[in-house]
Order: structure tokens, then sequence, then C-alpha cells
């Protein structure tokens, strides 16, 4: 049977460090005791003005291509999953795949918001186990959202930040990729977003100065969606191959919220020591934090061969997207 195995990771993050201390400052008042307290967060990466999403992308796709040992050319198609893309078009796939060289591959962005990067990794594999043509897929989840941040909005502009992270998803003859699913609640898709821009609401001087062009919580979401969701999503996979919860070795989460994470891994009986974040020294990254954490915990040596992985994604729309691997 024609499937897909993971056969390497990569992941990149700006230099520019901006802790917590810095929100004090900014914000006029201790905002560091609640992020680290409620979030685990103390600091996160912001790219620097003149880096931009294919800079984040192409970094994450070099370290995941060394990582695979394979070359640009060998690409057969690249996907970069994005809310925060190079330009509004054309893609910012078509920008790596030319300056990787990555001569053969198709491209194409996917925007589900922060469950980009698991739908991409979903559709990748189901090119690859539908047609012969694709062997090596190269999926980027990417963020540069700190581009659309109000420095004055405090819900946002202390919980957002920027990276990369990348996975090659290679052709197999035996089982890697498991099973995955995907769900949209979109009642919500007005509740959380960058409005501005589009057809909708083109960019004049009028939406400039309502910054209707930059990152907005519109509305505050119900708690428990995300473990609710969460929980349901990955209940279903496991009974479609047959296995419970408790046997899947790694979790890894849409980190917006720690929280979250430790309810879902109670609601499905797991130890929250299954799940790795990143969360504390990367910010909240969006469609890049799923394979960024999967890249460190793997380069650290924290997940071995035959283990079963859960990425399990979610986003504004509200988008939600779920997958099981056996490495």
């Amino acid at each position: 049977m024609r499937t897909s195995k993971i056969a390497g990771s990569g992941f990149y993050a700006p230099e520019n460090t901006v802790p917590n201390s810095w929100f004090n400052e900014q914000l006029g008042e201790d905002v560091d005791t609640w992020l680290r307290e409620n979030l685990t967060i103390r600091e996160r990466r912001w790219a620097l003005p003149d880096q931009s999403t294919a800079d984040l992308s192409y970094e994450a796709a070099l370290d995941a291509l060394n990582d695979a040992k394979v070359k640009p050319e060998q690409l057969d198609l690249i996907i970069i999953a994005t809310d925060t893309p190079e330009y509004i078009s054309p893609s910012t796939a078509s920008v790596v795949q030319y300056r990787l060289g990555a001569v053969k591959a198709g491209t194409f962005d996917l925007n589900t918001a922060c469950a980009g990067f698991v739908t991409a990794l979903d559709t990748a594999h189901k090119f690859i186990k539908s047609d012969e043509q694709y062997n090596n897929v190269l999926v980027v989840g990417a963020y540069a959202m700190s581009k659309y941040l109000d420095l004055k909005d405090k819900k946002t502009v202390t919980l957002f930040a920027d990276g990369a992270g990348a996975v090659v998803l290679q052709s197999a003859a035996k089982e890697g990729y498991l099973t995955g699913s995907l769900h949209t609640e979109g009642q919500y898709a007005d509740w959380m977003g960058i409005y501005a821009g589009g057809t909708k609401y083109p960019i004049t001087e009028e939406v400039v100065s309502k910054k209707d062009h930059l990152l907005k919580f519109v509305k505050k979401f119900p708690k428990e969606i995300n473990p609710a969701k969460w929980t349901e999503m990955i209940k279903t996979s496991c009974a479609k191959v047959k296995i419970t919860p408790q046997q899947i070795d790694h979790y890894f989460f849409t980190q917006i919220n720690i929280n979250s994470i430790w309810e879902t891994l109670d609601n499905l009986n797991v130890g929250r020591e299954k799940a790795y974040a990143i969360m504390d020294r990367y910010g909240y990254t969006g469609s890049a934090c799923i394979p960024m954490a999967f890249d460190i915990a793997r380069k650290a040596g924290k997940i071995n061969d035959g283990e079963i992985v859960c990425f399990m994604g979610s986003g504004g729309g509200l988008a939600f997207a779920n997958i099981l691997f056996k490495m």
C-alpha cells in the first residue's frame, strides 16, 4: 500500500528575542506575571523589519531538507501553510521554490489559519497516496504575525510571535500516516482575524486609521471549544485505527493556551508529559508552532521509531485538523 512517512524536519525562529519585560514598558503595566503564570510565556521571537514569511520558510525548509537528506531538485511539491503570506498574490510557496532551486516542484499556499500546517500535511499525504509522481513533498508552517500586531493591544501583542517549521513528507510502502480529519465551525469566522486587505475590505486610509488591517480579537471565544473539539477529534481518529489515546506516545497541539492542552489531555486520561510545548520561549507561532515543537522534540531524541504521534491543530475560522502518524 502506498502511504507517506516523515523523512525529515526543521525549524527556524528569528534571532530577535522579545522578553515579557519589554511589554511591561510598552504598555505601562505588569503583563509579565500573568503571561508566565497563566500561559508559561517568558519570551518570543519577532522577525526583523527586513525579514518576511518567505525568509522564515526558506530557513526552515533548508533545515528540513538537510535532515531528510533530500536535495531541493528532488522535491515534487511545496505547500506553505500561512495566514501571513509574502504577498496577497502570488503564493509564498512560489517565492520559496525559486530560492531553494526546487526546479521540479509544483507549489501552492494553504490558509486555514493556525490549523494550516496539519491541514497541509494531510493534503500532502493525499497527493502522495493518490499519485505516483509525488514522492517528496515539502510542507512548511510559517508565521510572521508580528507584522500585523497593534503594539497597544495587550490582548494580541504579548501573545503572538514569528517562526517557521517544516517537514519533508516522503512516499513509503509501510504505515507512517495512520489517519487524519478536518473540521470547521464557520460561524466563528468573524470573531478573530485580519479582516482588511482582501476584497471585502480593501486597504484604504479609513481602514488603516481604524487599524482594521491588523490582527483583532472581535469576540471572546468559548474557552471550552478547543478542548472539547480536540478531545472529540482525537478520540474519533483513535477509533478509526483501533487504538486508545493512551497508546499515542506524543501530542503536538496548537499552542495558544497551555491550559487548553492540559484540559484535553485530562479529558483523554493521558499524562501531561506526553505533550511537548515550546510556547514558554517562542510565544504563539500559529501555523508554525506544531512543526517547530515536533522538530525540537525529535532532534532532542524524544521521539523514537515506531512511536505514534498526534498532531492537533486549530485556528481562526474556526478550523480544526488532526493527524496520527507512526514514526
